[in-house]
């Protein structure tokens, strides 16, 4: 691969591609009714956590550390500590990212270069063991 070629998703996406991906995440959570759970464990001004979620993406897609340099920490599991996360609740923030994927017309390669890692973060801040959201629909879990 040559180094003129986008090595990491931040390469690929940009700051802008970035920002326009935590939007659609947040603007697909507050849309979709299956989605009220997790929608629920959120403020009603989804702003700060657009711009937060756009932030910690940044550098964890290979940018520049916004989020580290803004808060100090990128732990993502003591923030979540007080929500009730299983595996309902991952898989629908995986659904839901997926769809913003989409949404921002992301490309084949790259969904498949986050798949595993999103896979991983998103399953790192589970903190139950079986499903806690209400409703445990399968067509709204992702297959991951």
């Amino acid at each position: 691969m040559s180094s003129s070629q986008p090595q990491t998703p931040y390469q690929i996406l940009g700051a802008e591609g970035v920002r326009a991906l935590a939007t659609a995440f947040y603007d697909i959570m507050d849309e979709d009714p299956e989605l009220a759970p997790l929608r629920a464990m959120h403020a009603e001004d989804l702003a700060p956590m657009k711009l937060k979620l756009s932030e910690y993406l940044t550098g964890w897609m290979g940018g520049p550390p916004l989020y580290a340099a803004k808060y100090g920490s990128v732990c993502m599991t003591e923030p979540h500590e007080p929500y009730a996360i299983g595996p309902a609740e991952r898989d629908m923030w995986l659904a839901c990212m997926d769809s913003a994927l989409e949404r921002i017309e992301a490309s084949a390669e790259l969904k498949e270069m986050l798949k595993v890692p999103m896979f991983r973060i998103a399953d790192a801040v589970r903190n139950r063991e079986g499903p806690t959201a209400a409703s445990t629909d399968p067509n709204i879990i992702a297959s991951h």
